[in-house]
């Protein structure tokens, strides 16, 4: 049963961003703000060379697709898979041209290395479900691929992680519905954040309005 409708769908990337910090996802998503530095260019030079050779490549029995486009009516959300492979399997989907059946396996590219909350998880398994919504398949896990180790880390799409993705998604619909940037405290992980010096400001601003409405309010 269809959920959303297409001018409903956010884009299945801002998940990542939602996971790291609320009203960054807002500010980036809503109020369209959005400033690069060290970390986001490095990370768009490092998305840039997994996309160089878009489109798909056989190697045997191993199909590879790199920039796959994806969605989910039931989640609401859109974009793209960095990298598929469709394994040869003895239960799976059938592939236009190609012999037997093959099991999807996505993989996505982080420049950094492997964090201790679920961003980098929620996206991969994201984009797992888009991918059985539009292939009528099941995918067990996938894979994220960190360029400061140069290792993947395989991901488990368990019942738990599913359920927080759904979660994740219907509190970004319900924000984005309410055209609502949330207030959050500070944290040590705001050094990092592209947009830390709007967020800052904004801030700032709304104090500045909250204090003038109070004192107004005693006249």
């Amino acid at each position: 049963m269809i959920k959303y409708k297409e001018e409903d769908f956010l884009q299945l990337s801002g998940i990542q961003h939602f996971a790291f910090c609320p009203r960054q996802w807002a500010l980036i998503h809503i109020e369209q703000k959005w400033a690069e530095n060290f970390l986001t260019t490095s990370g768009k030079i490092f998305h840039n060379k997994v996309h160089s050779d878009d489109g798909i490549e056989k190697r045997g029995n191993l199909i590879i697709a790199r920039g796959l486009k994806v969605y989910s009516a039931m989640l609401g959300i859109a974009g793209e898979c960095d990298v598929v492979e469709f394994h040869l399997a003895k239960k799976g989907i059938a592939i236009r041209g190609c012999t037997g059946y093959y099991r999807p396996y996505p993989i996505e590219y982080k420049r950094g290395s492997s964090k201790v909350n679920a961003c980098d998880r929620l996206q991969l398994c994201a984009q797992a479900m888009c991918l059985e919504e539009m292939l009528s398949c099941k995918i067990i896990k996938g894979s994220l691929f960190y360029g400061k180790t140069r290792r993947r880390e395989i991901i488990e799409f368990s019942p738990d992680l599913r359920y927080e993705v759904e979660r994740t998604l219907e509190a970004m619909h319900n924000l984005y519905a309410r055209q609502c940037t949330p207030i959050v405290e500070r944290k040590a992980i705001c050094h990092s954040c592209s947009i830390k010096d709007d967020c800052a400001s904004k801030i700032a601003q709304q104090k500045k309005t909250l204090k003038k409405y109070l004192e107004d309010g005693l006249v």
